[in-house]
Formats: structure tokens, sequence, C-alpha cells
């Protein structure tokens, strides 16, 4: 049986939850940055490895500010933490930011090191974990009551 609870965030703006608005910029980075490294595997184009530099730079800036969000809501309710999605969907977005990070700095070397193969791996697996935590996330908000008004 589905729970009818609502969990307030702790990270929030006129009650409005911050995590769920900062979001969707780091995944449209990462998406990005996936695209542009493929675009540069296949042309050697450097504009496309300067991308997928900064785009990752900007994920990783914006993917760290929704994770603070993200944390400040986990820690700060109990209630948030006892719902099933959360520690995957916690530690999921963690792997996801790490492997951004990494592969940012592996993206400062010169455009063909830093994309091929090692940038485009690690670009492909953050964008195959980012389906997952979002379900998770979505479970988080549309099942569990996470950050919905009443």
């Amino acid at each position: 049986m589905q729970q009818d609870v609502r969990v307030r965030t702790t990270a929030q703006i006129a009650g409005h939850p911050i995590h769920p608005m900062l979001v969707p910029i780091p995944i449209a980075c990462f998406i990005g940055a996936l695209f542009t490294d493929i675009a540069y595997v296949a042309s050697a184009e450097i504009m496309w490895a300067d991308f997928s530099a900064w785009l990752l730079l900007a994920g990783v800036v914006f993917g760290v500010l929704a994770a603070i969000a993200g944390l400040t809501d986990f820690l700060g309710n109990r209630l948030v933490r006892a719902q099933t999605p959360a520690w995957p969907h916690l530690i999921g977005n963690a792997v996801a930011l790490m492997l951004a990070i990494v592969n940012a700095l592996i993206h400062t070397r010169d455009a063909w090191t830093s994309v091929w193969p090692t940038g485009l791996v690690l670009s492909v697996i953050t964008v195959l974990i980012l389906p997952v935590t979002g379900w998770l996330g979505w479970a988080l908000v549309y099942r569990h009551g996470v950050g919905v008004a009443r």
C-alpha cells in the first residue's frame, strides 16, 4: 500500500524545495558532455572537446549545489532518510557526481587524451546512472510525498 505522507524538505525557498530546482542543470550538462564527447571522437574537431570541458565544469558546479541542497534535506529530516529510495538516490547521485568530477579533471588534458577513451567512458557511465537516480528521486516526490505541498 502506498504511503500518503507529506515530508517537508529542509532546503527550501518560500516553501519550494531547492534540490529539484537545481538537478535539471547538471543532468543537461552531463548529457550534453556525452554528446559533445561523441562528436569529438567522430570528428576530431577541438571545439567539441572544449564544449565537453565547459559542460562538465558547469554540471559539476551545479551538481555540487544540488548535492548540498539534497544532503541538507536528507540529513535535516529523518522522515526523508526513512523513505526506501532515499539511500540509493543519495549514493547513486554521489557516484555520478564523483565520476563527473574525475571526468572534468580528465578533460583538462589535451583534447584527444581527454576524450578518448577515458572521458567518453566516464561520460557514458555518468549518463547511465542518471535515469536510475532520477527514477528514485521521482519515487521520493510522487510516491512518498517528499517536498510536496499539502
